[in-house]
């Protein structure tokens, strides 16, 4: 079992950055892939960001270039840095674990709201 908690949510104007952190514990030592997703009412969970064990990463063609998605295996964290934020990007965002066995452990999510 993994747990997963968010942080770094919140207010911020378009234009502006924040970093979403995801912290796992548990069976931390079967992690492969750290992702992030969001989603907004009414529309189904998209997907935003991942990262391997290799480093290797993917993106959301609607945040390249403007989000970092990276992971420190030290402090079993994964964050997103989140630049030039745009409205559009309102959702609540949500941390995503899959084990080596490819178990998926999610995190209750933090909100994240740009205004323009």
């Amino acid at each position: 079992q993994v747990q997963l908690v968010e942080s770094g949510g919140g207010l911020a104007q378009a234009g502006e950055s924040l970093r979403l952190s995801c912290a796992a514990s548990g069976s931390i030592s079967s992690i492969k892939t750290i992702g992030w997703f969001r989603q907004v009412p009414g529309k189904t969970r998209g997907f935003v960001a991942d990262i391997d064990n290799l480093g290797i990463t993917n993106y959301a063609d609607a945040v390249k270039g403007r989000f970092t998605i990276s992971r420190d295996n030290a402090k079993n964290t994964g964050y997103l840095e989140m630049n030039s934020l745009k409205p559009e990007d309102t959702a609540v965002y949500y941390c995503n674990v899959i084990t080596s066995v490819l178990s998926n452990f999610w995190g209750h999510g933090t909100q994240v709201t740009v205004s323009s």
